[in-house]
């Protein structure tokens, strides 16, 4: 058993996180910026340093660092709060890790593949040719990268990046900063119009495919290694938007459909052999399988 931290732990991955983290058998520790009644629970914004040293009075065998300012538009609107929380916040782990020595587990993003054109993308694209990140979002990730490898040559942390490509399922609550899941998923239960890009494809992964490998990074760390954490169903977000229509009923007149969505990418196919490889990840759901659940649980939580 070991004890494990994990920043952003009320978020709709660290929620499942700290519950599959339990079920292994692991002592969790939890931080979120909300006011929360419970003893292995703290308060604090991993961008003010002051707040996060309380955290680390006592001693973590792991942290998962989850905490950040999420999505593209999000990134793009609130930019200041983006690079504060994802950049500062980052740094701030990274100075605790070098005075404390636990083993660092970091969420990265498939953002920071950037406008790479590439048929698949694996782990050590970004190094053999330039990344251009395409918004503040993508470009806080791969600032996060860049750090995480500076500490590693300078002081020898022992760290492992994971870069996630479209999670999603029950969990994730609405808001026009989510993923391209929910918001269409909870727009269609609404009657809220959304839009959709010719063109575009996503590798989607269902969460219960997701957590068990996040969980089992712990388990088997090895320093200095970089995963792509992505499922094989892929689709276009045509298809996508198709399939929800279907299930929810909508009105197809919700939709309008354009040719290009500016700074995003247009295809996000990840290499996930190393994963399934090193983690025994082995994502099977495909969207016909995981949208049910998925919507029929906002019916459930927004009484639709």
């Amino acid at each position: 058993m070991a004890r494990i931290l994990v920043t952003g732990s009320k978020g709709t991955l660290g929620t499942r996180l700290v519950k599959q983290l339990e079920r292994n058998g692991h002592e969790v520790w939890q931080v979120d910026t909300r006011h929360e009644a419970d003893d292995r629970y703290f308060r604090a914004d991993v961008a003010n340093y002051r707040q996060m040293e309380r955290v680390f009075e006592q001693p973590y065998d792991y942290v998962y660092h989850l905490a950040a300012e999420f999505g593209r538009i999000n990134g793009e609107e609130y930019y200041d709060t983006l690079w504060q929380t994802n950049v500062i916040g980052t740094r701030n782990i990274l100075e605790l890790q070098r005075r404390k020595g636990f083993k660092l587990i970091f969420a990265s993003s498939s953002e920071i593949y950037g406008e790479t054109q590439a048929e698949v993308l694996d782990e050590d694209l970004p190094l053999r040719q330039p990344v251009i990140p395409h918004n503040d979002y993508a470009l806080t990730k791969w600032v996060n990268e860049v750090q995480i490898m500076n500490f590693e040559r300078r002081y020898e942390v022992p760290v492992v990046r994971l870069r996630f490509f479209n999670a999603y399922g029950p969990g994730e609550r609405y808001h026009n900063y989510r993923s391209v899941v929910c918001l269409m998923a909870y727009r269609a239960l609404t009657g809220r119009p959304w839009t959709v890009f010719e063109g575009y494809h996503r590798t989607f992964m269902y969460i219960d495919d997701f957590i068990p490998t996040l969980a089992r990074v712990a388990d088997r760390f090895k320093p200095g290694e970089v995963y792509n954490i992505g499922g094989t169903d892929y689709r276009s977000v045509r298809e996508l938007s198709d399939l929800i229509l279907q299930l929810t009923g909508a009105d197809p007149g919700l939709v309008t459909y354009l040719p290009e969505d500016k700074h995003n990418t247009v295809s996000k196919r990840p290499d996930i052999r190393k994963a399934m490889r090193d983690l025994d990840h082995n994502p099977k759901v495909t969207l016909e399988q995981g949208l049910p659940p998925t919507i029929e649980w906002l019916r459930r939580e927004y009484g639709l």
